[in-house]
């Protein structure tokens, strides 16, 4: 196994590329790609940037280029859902892209030409990553989360969901739009900027891939205010603690 991991932001990472044993950092397509071994794990770690196009291009590298043999993309997102608060995990189960509509010739949300709309994860990777995030949110929430961070974003018993996360190029921020978007997409609970354009390059490559998102706001008109103070004090720490217990995980199960 070759872990390829994928963040949008620098502070979506931190911590990771620091827990690499041999690490390596080679320049490509104007991103930095840092392998190493996480945990007995051999990984790559990149940030793609904002938006499909940016994921869909490193996912391709990571894979054309680099080697890898599975995805696992971290961050952060917003709820879908009114009952996903801010500091609950989203472990995708599917990946839609909510503004992909080639009507009348192929149905809205179907990605043309591959008869797929719901692009569904490796479960065996994704039950994996959310095995990992249940024991974070049980055994470590307390201690990686600074009290007044729990208490300023009111993170009180936050909680692990599966299911439908829509990406789409565009920073959710109105509540009337992400009303629309759940009434259209039963069972819709994160909205963000890049796992679907992932999905869709894993899919076509037949590259196992697992989306891991914490939310970060609630994708209405408050949802920029104190964005990158949550990525860097709550989100960031999420991703640390998870993916290394998925990548300690990985290891103990490959023996």
């Amino acid at each position: 196994m070759r872990l390829g991991i994928i963040s949008a932001l620098e502070e979506e990472q931190q911590g990771l590329v620091e827990a690499m044993q041999g690490a390596t950092r080679v320049m490509h397509g104007m991103r930095g790609y840092t392998a190493g071994s996480i945990a007995g794990i051999d990984a790559v770690c990149v940030l793609s940037r904002i938006g499909k196009v940016a994921a869909a291009t490193t996912a391709t590298m990571l894979v054309e280029k680099f080697g890898v043999s599975h995805i696992l993309f971290t961050g952060v997102a917003g709820a879908g859902d009114a009952g996903v608060q801010v500091g609950d995990i989203v472990v995708a189960d599917a990946l839609l892209q909510y503004d992909m509509d080639a009507s009348p010739l192929f149905p809205k949300f179907e990605v043309p030409l591959t008869g797929v709309s719901h692009f569904a994860t490796d479960q065996h990777l994704s039950n994996l990553v959310a095995s990992a995030a249940g024991t974070f949110l049980a055994l470590d929430f307390e201690e990686a989360i600074a009290a007044g961070e729990r208490q300023d974003f009111g993170l009180r018993s936050p909680r692990l969901h599966r299911g439908l996360i829509a990406s789409g190029d565009q920073f959710i921020s109105c509540a009337k739009q992400v009303n629309a978007l759940g009434a259209a997409l039963p069972g819709l609970l994160a909205v963000e900027m890049e796992g679907a354009a992932v999905a869709q390059v894993c899919f076509e490559l037949g590259v196992p891939f697992a989306v891991i998102r914490t939310i970060s706001d609630n994708a209405n008109e408050g949802a920029a205010h104190d964005f990158m103070r949550f990525v860097q004090a709550v989100a960031s720490k999420y991703a640390f603690h998870i993916v290394m217990r998925v990548c300690r995980d990985l290891k103990a199960a490959a023996g």
